[in-house]
């Protein structure tokens, strides 16, 4: 099994909005309205995601979601301007 890195911050300021702290309401919420699904990916991109999670020291599923919550997220914003 990989280790996993623990990202390193100069300060705490450094770290502020990169990481959320879930409640254990907020967990269930967030469990309870997920859904399964299946996503085709080309080999080459999910040898990417897989490579990229590593360096930041997460699952690559989690961090797939975290790329697709940020991209749409980007996305709603760049549409209600």
């Amino acid at each position: 099994m990989k280790q996993r890195k623990i990202p390193t911050f100069r300060s705490e300021a450094a770290k502020a909005g990169t990481l959320k702290m879930l409640t254990r309401g907020d967990l269930v919420k967030r469990l309870s309205s997920s859904r399964v699904i299946s996503v085709r990916l080309p080999e080459d991109d999910l040898a990417r995601l897989r490579r990229l999670a590593a360096r930041n020291g997460l699952p690559y599923q989690t961090y797939m979601k975290s790329l697709l919550h940020q991209s749409l997220d980007k996305e709603e914003k760049r549409r209600a301007s």
